[in-house]
């Protein structure tokens, strides 16, 4: 569980970041679960984007769901887009904040 020091630290560092997840019209599919744990595996915060004019669930509802497929924490949603942090078993890049 993060702490909202340690989120708002995360939220710091996801301003940079790329959106490179998309969730559309078929919704949360076990390609992107795959694809999420991936990027998350490669770069622990991971920013993603639900396209709110086609896919069937909430940007909220997508956060939350894919949180509890990777093993991840939901730092932020804000508008259609949300952002995820799973920390790395070996050698994590991120440093949080106590």
């Amino acid at each position: 569980m993060l702490t909202s020091k340690q989120r708002a630290y995360l939220r710091s560092l996801a301003v940079n970041e790329d959106t490179i997840l998309m969730v559309g019209k078929s919704g949360m599919g076990p390609e992107v679960v795959k694809q999420a744990d991936d990027a998350l595996e490669k770069r622990e915060l991971i920013k993603g984007r639900v396209l709110p004019e086609t896919s069937p669930i909430s940007p909220r509802e997508a956060a939350e769901e894919l949180a509890g497929k990777t093993d991840s924490e939901v730092v932020q949603v804000i508008g259609s887009k949300f952002v995820l942090y799973r920390r790395k078993k070996k050698d994590p890049k991120i440093v949080l904040p106590r």
